[in-house]
Parts: structure tokens; sequence; C-alpha cells
């Protein structure tokens, strides 16, 4: 019993050796450009210290890839929520949005971390400055509302 489990156990070992080989995901950090939100908003440094730590890993062109972000299959579900997150929001294309796109998106940013899916528990529990507290997310939602106040007047 105990030849069959050193068996498998190197049969793990070596299958997790070769996974780092197969199918690498392309790690994307871009400079920051006049199109990210922190730089054509000219957002204030609270706030933009919020979002770079709850939010700009997964939407951005920025990432901070931490050190397990090379191993796989680690790194395939890491790859796998960036591209998701980008493509729901990417800060790093904001003034490249429309006005109405802009305010939707600032209206569901606060939903989404109003009811906790954002941002997401599972990044939280290893990135401890990505959990806001009740006084950050205060600061977040009356951010917000300035924002969807300006562009209503731009709107207008």
């Amino acid at each position: 019993m105990i030849k069959v489990l050193k068996y498998i156990l190197l049969l793990l070992f070596i299958g997790l050796v070769i996974i780092q080989f197969i199918n690498k995901p392309e790690r994307i950090s871009e400079p920051v450009s006049e199109n990210d939100m922190i730089e054509s908003l000219q957002v204030n440094a609270d706030v933009a210290g919020l979002l770079k730590a709850a939010c700009y890993d997964c939407h951005s062109n920025q990432p901070r890839y931490p050190w397990y972000a090379s191993i796989a299959p680690v790194s395939w579900s890491i790859a796998e929520h960036i591209e998701h997150g980008r493509s729901e929001l990417n800060f790093s294309e904001w003034a490249t949005y429309s006005a109405r796109k802009r305010d939707h998106k600032l209206e569901e940013m606060v939903e989404e971390v109003e009811v906790g899916n954002m941002p997401m528990p599972s990044y939280v529990a290893l990135h401890k400055d990505a959990n806001l507290s009740a006084d950050q997310f205060e600061m977040l939602k009356a951010w917000v509302e300035q924002e969807r106040t300006k562009i209503a007047q731009e709107r207008n």
C-alpha cells in the first residue's frame, strides 16, 4: 500500500513539473496611458490607492503578478480571472468608454462591492489590502457619486 502511494505521489509530482511547460499564459503588463481611469480623471491619492489595491490586478493592463502566478495550474486560473475582469471593466481603457458606459460601470462598481462580489473573496483571502473597510467603501461610494454627477453634466 505504501509503495503504491509513493508511485502515485511520484506521478503527481512528475505531472506537476510537466504542466509547467504546457500552455503558459501570457503576462500582460502595459505602461499606464492617458486612457487610464486614474490618469484621465486625476483621481485623488486615497481613491487611487484603493482602486489599485482592490481592483487593478484584474481590471487593468497593469496587474501585479504574485510569485504563485507562475505555477500551473494556478497560473491558468489567474490568467482566466484577469481576462474575464478586463472584459467586464478595464480601467486602463476608461477614457475610451462612452459617457453612458462609464456611468453604468461606476454604478455597477458600487453595487458589486456593496453585495460582496468584488473584490472577489478568493482575491481578498490572498490580498488583505484589497479588503475594503466600511470607511473605504463610503469613500469609494462618495467618489463614484461625484464622477457620476460629472458624467450627467457632460451628457446634458
